[in-house]
């Protein structure tokens, strides 16, 4: 019997080898599957109901008017806000804002309405606690539009007092009517905000972390010249044969995200999903190939994971996701199209919210194709590291 027989090579041998590879380390099983899933099912069922509702706040109200309880109870039928408690001090509400029971509080002066139907200027003062940035978000534009409203209606009583008509009030309280409309996301829902950018975004970081750990443990095992060996001491097909069951993970989780998204939870697709599940196959693939080049470039396992798990975690602020690259300084500007989670991410705005034609996506699907491939000619160096088969610890 020839040696070959007795030792399988190729690029099936090295499929199969990762394959048990992947099998007995139960650190894959959680980092390819369980992280993919938890991650998702915590950040959707976290944000399921969109935005936030009835946000606890307190009122200290001084003047006991019908004018300033009819203020209060506008505020409370505000969808964000639910006036839990009504206080005598500010000290009161400040304690109750320390201690997280509320996350605001209102002042309503003393004379709050004899100053505003005399003209005076009363004023309201409003507190909010932003450590919490959504909450104290939302409680800040409730806080503020109330205040103008009250304005608002206290200069309506006071010209209707005085013989003026219902139109030439409203002329002079709002020359200009406006009719605003939310494009992509008329919910107002920060779920579809946030999931289409943070599931891809964790998906890449996982990615980067499973791709350089599973390369980099054949160097620290030293087993890497028995990978090359049973890949015909071929780098391409080595990395090829580690990389495609790995592939078919993670493309399975991203089709498990995009058919929550836009099956089950039914954000918006104004696009044939084939455009999100090609940009989510070159999502898995690129990412892959970026973590090989960090590898080629730095061949140690710690090194790797730490550069690795830098670059996805930044991913998360420096793509675009919630601060807009162009207000970016010009280097972080550069760094943010070298990630491709990037182009994923203007992939989905393109196709996903504003349903354009796949023609003006182009740039960014070819961007993702150019780094699946990026990594190859730099193979030769990663080669040389593996047949070294030095651990740096």
């Amino acid at each position: 019997m020839s040696e070959r027989m007795e030792y399988q090579t190729g690029l099936w041998a090295t499929i199969v080898r990762e394959l048990k590879q992947l099998v007995s380390r139960p650190i894959y099983v959680l980092c390819m599957v369980g992280a993919p899933l938890f991650s998702c099912i915590f950040l959707l069922s976290l944000m399921h109901e969109g935005l936030p509702h009835k946000i606890p706040v307190a009122i200290v109200d001084h003047d006991h008017t019908s004018t300033s309880r009819n203020f209060i109870q506008q505020l409370g039928s505000q969808e964000s806000v639910d006036v839990a408690y009504k206080l005598n001090s500010f000290t009161e509400a400040r304690e109750l804002m320390q201690s997280g029971d509320i996350f605001g509080f209102l002042i309503i002066p003393e004379d709050f309405e004899a100053k505003a139907i005399a003209g005076r200027q009363p004023e309201i003062s409003f507190y909010t606690n932003d450590a919490y940035y959504i909450p104290a978000s939302l409680l800040y534009k409730s806080f503020k539009t109330m205040s103008v409203l009250a304005s608002g209606a206290v200069v309506r009583q006071v010209l209707l007092s005085t013989g003026a008509e219902e139109s030439q009030i409203m002329a002079k309280l709002q020359p200009i009517a406006t009719d605003m409309h939310a494009l992509g996301n008329p919910w107002i829902s920060y779920s579809v905000y946030l999931n289409n950018s943070f599931l891809p975004g964790l998906l890449q970081l996982m990615i980067l972390l499973v791709t350089v750990f599973s390369i980099g443990s054949e160097m620290k095992r030293a087993t890497s010249r028995e990978w090359l060996r049973t890949a015909d001491d071929s780098i391409i097909i080595a990395i090829t044969g580690k990389l495609i069951p790995q592939t078919i993970i993670f493309f399975s989780m991203g089709l498990l995200y995009l058919s929550l998204l836009y099956g089950y939870l039914h954000f918006p697709m104004h696009n044939s999903i084939w455009h999100m599940i090609f940009a989510m196959f070159l999502l898995v693939v690129a990412s892959q190939s970026f973590a090989v080049i960090i590898m080629c470039f730095a061949p140690s396992l710690r090194i790797g994971l730490s550069v690795g798990g830098l670059v996805g975690v930044l991913s998360l602020s420096i793509a675009g996701f919630s601060f807009p690259v162009p207000a970016m300084y010009l280097p972080f500007q550069a760094i943010s199209y070298v990630l491709p989670v990037r182009h994923y991410f203007l992939i989905y705005v393109d196709q996903a919210l504003n349903g354009i034609p796949l023609y003006y996506s182009r740039v960014h699907y070819v961007a993702l194709i150019l780094f699946a491939v990026a990594s190859t000619p730099l193979l030769p160096r990663l080669k040389k590291a593996l047949m070294r088969q030095v651990y740096v610890p």
